[in-house]
């Protein structure tokens, strides 16, 4: 741990923390704080054991943030939005909720790839989608959505779908969504089916995933809600207090008809058991396909629910996973997982 800790590795996150000695502060493996000597250090697994021994956060790295997780004056603009999509935020609305402009620019430019006014501009048009979808007309939509203009509004739809508002019957949207975890924040992506996808934020392979539902779908992949996110967020919130061992949330996912099956078997891997790989093979039918199960468990895109955290290496050792070794541990830990 000590020389994860002086490698500052990021595999190590969440899965212990630093306290030194000599200056009664605790911090992340990842901390970029001068590193104390061997002796002056111990180690903890939680935070709360780091406090309950003493220890102050460190101010550098804020090990009780999560540092992807929604700001709480972001948020709630969210949901202002969320509410009302008509609704329009300006520098001076944001100014007048607490909110520095130009740190929330940097904020959704880092976590979205726009601006927070054109993440605005999205989300209204994944609304207005929705209500033509349902007949509704046209300029009624553009006003309701908040547009001045039917021109404006038609420019807006285009540069998005690449069609008019009128001409939109074919196409197809993907709602994207980010949900805070006690694990870190979760992409979610859902179309009228159900869940298509739910990864943890910081996962290398989801730019590639989101590509691959939007190909999968043929639809844009748009910032929005979805019936089937509340479901899901309140699901999650009851899993990660212990009260939900089973999920009834739809899903869609995305895959070939073998991986499907093998996402199949997973969900019938009991809360608090795992499977080895081998394991999954036999039930499959085909005991030699070992590292095609493994390969189809990876390319899994909805975590926690299709539960690939519960499998694990015929030794019993912890094998990879996309959210990271230690998230893995950590909603083994949850279930109280026994492993073989």
């Amino acid at each position: 741990m000590y020389q994860a800790s002086f490698e500052k590795s990021p595999d190590f996150e969440g899965v212990f923390w630093m306290g030194v000695k000599t200056t009664g502060i605790f911090c992340r493996p990842t901390c970029t704080a001068r590193k104390p000597k061997p002796e002056n250090v111990e180690f903890f697994d939680s935070t709360k054991e780091a406090i309950l021994k003493g220890y102050r956060p460190c101010k550098v790295c804020k090990p009780l943030e999560n540092p992807d997780e929604t700001p709480s004056g972001i948020q709630k603009v969210m949901d202002e939005l969320a509410g009302d999509p008509g609704l329009k935020f300006r520098d001076y609305d944001l100014v007048q909720r607490g909110l520095e402009p130009a740190s929330v620019r940097r904020w959704f430019l880092k976590h979205h790839g726009m601006t927070f006014h054109a993440f605005q501009r999205m989300f209204k048009i994944n609304s207005a989608f929705k209500k033509l979808r349902q007949g509704e007309p046209v300029l009624d939509v553009a006003m309701d959505n908040g547009y001045e203009s039917l021109s404006g509004f038609s420019d807006s739809f285009r540069n998005v779908f690449g069609v008019s508002p009128k001409n939109s019957k074919l196409e197809k949207i993907v709602d994207l969504k980010r949900i805070e975890t006690p694990l870190g924040t979760m992409i979610a992506c859902a179309n009228e089916n159900g869940i298509c996808m739910l990864e943890f934020s910081d996962r290398k392979a989801l730019p590639t995933e989101l590509k691959e539902i939007s190909k999968y779908f043929n639809a844009n992949i748009i910032q929005g809600e979805n019936p089937h996110f509340k479901t899901l967020q309140k699901e999650l919130a009851e899993y990660f207090d212990g009260k939900r061992l089973h999920f009834s949330v739809p899903l869609a996912p995305v895959g070939t008809e073998f991986q499907k099956k093998v996402w199949e078997i997973l969900r019938t891997i009991p809360y608090g058991t795992t499977r080895s790989y081998q394991q999954q093979a036999d039930i499959l039918g085909n005991p030699k396909a070992v590292r095609a199960v493994a390969n189809a468990n990876g390319l899994n895109k909805i975590s926690i629910i299709i539960p690939c955290h519960r499998v694990i290496g015929t030794n019993g050792t912890l094998t990879g996973y996309g959210g990271g070794i230690w998230r893995k541990q950590k909603l083994l830990e949850l279930e109280k997982a026994i492993l073989f």
